[in-house]
């Protein structure tokens, strides 16, 4: 027969396990219906940000309310347990790593709200260009923050570490010369990466051309950027590369851009008709913002006359194809009206009489 000791501590252990395992299903089930009641809000609202951001944070706030459990118990059950210590050393860690995992979900679920009101689509998109770009780095930098100083605080929470940290102080000089060198082109990365955050040489969704590509900006990160090049290719480039090197960028203070065809022609096409048919082409042409169209001859030579052909457009792409189409109009014109008009060579042959 146990005695009334053993069997008082049984009951105790028995009841103590079982209103853990209680609390954890409580919580798991607490927890699922409260999400399962925001989800179905969050599917009435138009737009797909709410579901968005009722599932990012689902995952994260469970373990934060299960480690509250676990803790909880941990102190009551096993208080005198020679591990005890280990398994508050394990329920901290657990701690600042959910936190940490909290605070990154939250930071993305306000990037996203944000974002909502942000219509990169717009004709005038620069303004929104401007707000998504500051968006995306500030979230980059918060996030880095956010693991940065969760790894500083799990390493302080072990004396060891506390103690190689004072030893590292102690040799400041030396080792901050060795860490700055190492670090320094990382650094300066991180650091432009900011720098283009705050000045905005390039933004979300501009027109450049770098390395002789011409492309959009896709992605601004901490230390590179992603330039969609018109043929569906990436090119990554350093975010340093945009500070030291010089650069085209089509759409700095507006999208609206001119663009030129260039035609060489002979001396006899009158320059009037090309005007009235280049009239007549961008009228029913939905590219041409109906800004700019102007024909003029911009060089001449011993052979030929350069006509430019200057027409405008809401923004470069609508600009490529509104020059590719007056490019093949013009050239069919010129072929049905004056098919001598392009420049040619010829060539005389004069034949001498036989004596």
């Amino acid at each position: 027969m146990l005695s009334e000791t053993v069997q008082s501590d049984l009951y105790r252990q028995s009841f103590l396990w079982g209103g853990f395992l209680l609390t954890l299903g409580a919580l798991f089930l607490g927890h699922r219906s409260a999400f399962h009641f925001l989800k179905k809000r969050a599917d009435q609202s138009p737009g797909a940000l709410d579901h968005s951001i009722v599932q990012m944070m689902s995952t994260p706030s469970l373990f934060i309310f299960l480690w509250i459990a676990v803790a909880g118990f941990s102190h009551i059950q096993l208080a005198d347990h020679p591990l005890s210590a280990w398994f508050d050393k394990l329920n901290t860690l657990l701690l600042i790593f959910f936190v940490a995992w909290l605070a990154i979900k939250s930071v993305k679920a306000a990037s996203c709200f944000v974002q909502k009101n942000i219509d990169l689509k717009k004709p005038d998109n620069l303004r929104a260009r401007k707000s998504m770009t500051q968006l995306l780095v500030f979230q980059a930098i918060a996030d880095s923050l956010i693991v940065t100083t969760a790894l500083l605080i799990s390493l302080l929470t072990f004396d060891a570490a506390r103690t190689i940290g004072l030893s590292l102080l102690t040799s400041a000089g030396i080792l901050g010369v060795i860490v700055g060198f190492a670090a320094q082109k990382s650094l300066g990365m991180v650091l432009a990466g900011l720098q283009i955050a705050i000045t905005q040489p390039i933004r979300i969704d501009d027109v450049v051309v770098v390395e002789n590509e011409w492309g959009r900006i896709e992605e601004i990160n901490l230390t590179y950027v992603v330039v969609k090049i018109w043929d569906e290719r990436r090119l990554v480039l350093p975010v340093t590369y945009f500070l030291e090197k010089p650069f085209e960028n089509w759409t700095r203070t507006g999208a609206d851009i001119l663009g030129s065809v260039f035609l060489y022609l002979g001396y006899d096409v009158p320059v009037g008709l090309l005007r009235d048919a280049l009239d007549r082409m961008l009228a029913d042409n939905p590219n041409w913002d109906r800004r700019v169209a102007n024909i003029q001859i911009t060089d001449t030579a011993e052979r030929y006359k350069l006509i430019r052909i200057l027409v405008s457009s809401a923004d470069s792409s609508k600009n490529w194809d509104l020059r590719t189409a007056i490019r093949e109009q013009m050239i069919d014109f010129l072929n049905a009206e004056f098919p001598e008009a392009f420049v040619r060579t010829r060539i005389a042959l004069e034949q001498k009489p036989i004596h």
